[in-house]
């Protein structure tokens, strides 16, 4: 995502080589998801080269392989999860969780099978799934028997909020891909870790953005407050502003919550100049 065309020039300097994106990226925001690692599984020489352009607090939260959670649906994939994390070492304390983003297929009756799963993986990471199957949402047995299998092993829950893309028709062409793409669920705001995850998907309408992520301003200062440490992602359509809606949202948040501590200050997209 750190390589987001619309970027170049505007938050990152252009041109600017591949090894260097994620550094200026990191100036921006510190945390990240790893959305490409659901294609394919990054070699060993690429994620030395991400933990290379950040420090030992930013936050990759990366998506495992759609060919475990998609195409095996969590069966038979020891293989394929084990070259993932031997690939994904090189982070370290980076990884802050690995991202299990299940199809919108994967309803209740499937809740065993990622029970037995979450069962059989290391305790060297902390793990956080994604579900869109409508009935964890709106069903209050099937999301009981959801919160019960991830707290029995300490992962998380991470709500993908569309609420405010969904308030009303589409508009642009990006507006319009993300209408037949994006999940539509209800609204969930309760964390089960002291680490939780929330995606926000807005509008183009930065303003609109803007109005649709105030409760969340309010939920996450309150999880700092208890001590929790959440992250949260912004997303628009076409994302093309979302690093500094991102940094909006942070600034927010710390008019509630003094005590957080501010965000990197970017790499100049430009050149300095004398005048």
């Amino acid at each position: 995502m750190w390589s987001h065309r619309a970027w170049q020039g505007q938050f990152l300097a252009h041109p600017l080589p591949a090894e260097e994106r994620l550094r200026h990226y990191a100036g921006w925001c510190d945390a990240v998801e790893g959305n490409t690692t659901f294609y394919a599984t990054p070699t060993r020489e690429s994620v030395a080269s991400w933990a290379e352009q950040t420090d030992p607090d930013f936050r990759f939260v990366l998506k495992l392989p759609k060919l475990i959670t998609h195409e095996r649906r969590l069966g038979e994939v020891g293989d394929a999860l084990r070259g993932f994390l031997d690939a994904i070492e090189p982070l370290g304390p980076r990884a802050h969780a690995l991202w299990i983003q299940l199809p919108g297929s994967f309803g209740p009756t499937d809740v065993p099978v990622l029970a037995r799963f979450l069962r059989r993986l290391p305790d060297t990471h902390r793990y956080a799934v994604e579900v869109r199957h409508p009935a964890f949402f709106d069903d209050p047995r099937s999301a009981r028997l959801l919160e019960e299998t991830l707290t029995t092993v300490a992962a998380e829950w991470v709500p993908f909020d569309t609420t405010t893309f969904f308030q009303s028709p589409p508009t642009s062409d990006a507006e319009r891909d993300a209408w037949v793409k994006k999940p539509r669920v209800s609204l969930r705001s309760a964390a089960l870790t002291d680490r939780p995850i929330v995606r926000y998907l807005g509008r183009d309408d930065a303003e609109r953005t803007v109005e649709g992520w105030q409760h969340w301003v309010e939920i996450v200062a309150g999880w700092l407050r208890e001590g929790r440490s959440p992250t949260f992602f912004v997303h628009t359509p076409d994302n093309a502003d979302a690093p500094l809606l991102a940094r909006r949202f942070h600034d927010e948040v710390r008019v509630r919550v003094p005590g957080l501590a501010p965000l990197p200050v970017p790499i100049p997209a430009e050149p300095m100049t004398l005048f």
